[in-house]
């Protein structure tokens, strides 16, 4: 059980940094292990070393604490803006960032479960998309609008599939396939993907009689 390390104000709690990270390396490993549907408060208590109440202190539920802790992981890992100057720049260097965030052990370890439960819990959803996809969409968004002032892609690019095209391939190898990527891999994928880009214009939609 948590021990003040002070006096506590009058109506509120003191939630110790300590505590809180041993919980948050408790349910990530207990997620790893059990998975996501499988996990309880109870089994994260249990690992962590301190009683249930500690946890319920910090979050109302299993979602909500999950939630927070994978936020908090994603928010510190800082996000790389490429600006190299040139398309295959650029490209390969939010490649290799993207390669590099998703090998890291904990993306690793919980990424393909919470993917995997989206689908069936909203919140989930919702969360990966706020913290997770969003803000990297919307470094590509911008990589792909420079290169498109610069004359290297054209006017008409269609964003959406051309940012599915940024990520979607480096994420199912290493989270889905778990297949190795190494340096020539990563090149040989930034040539591909500028080629493919060049060539993902927006298709007028089809006629009919």
């Amino acid at each position: 059980m948590e021990e003040p390390t002070r006096r506590r104000p009058t109506g509120a709690a003191v939630l110790q940094e300590n505590v809180t990270s041993a919980i948050a390396a408790a349910a990530f490993a207990e997620l790893a292990e059990s998975g996501y549907a499988r996990m309880s408060m109870e089994a994260v208590a249990r690992r962590a070393g301190v009683g249930k109440a500690a946890l319920y202190r910090r979050w109302n539920s299993k979602d909500a604490m999950l939630i927070d802790l994978v936020a908090s992981a994603v928010r510190d890992r800082a996000l790389i803006q490429p600006n190299t100057g040139t398309l295959r720049g650029d490209i390969e260097a939010y490649i290799r960032a993207t390669a590099s965030q998703l090998s890291d052990p904990l993306v690793a370890r919980i990424a393909p479960d919470f993917l995997g439960e989206s689908p069936r819990n909203p919140a989930v959803a919702a969360a990966l998309r706020e913290v997770i996809a969003t803000p990297r969409r919307e470094i590509a968004d911008a990589l792909l609008s420079r290169a498109i002032r610069r004359g290297e892609l054209p006017a008409d690019l269609d964003h959406e599939l051309a940012l599915d095209l940024l990520v979607a391939p480096l994420g199912f190898r290493l989270l889905i396939s778990r297949a190795p990527v190494d340096d020539d891999y990563l090149r040989r994928l930034a040539h591909a993907t500028v080629a493919a880009l060049k060539a993902s214009r927006k298709q007028p939609p089809p006629t009919t009689d």
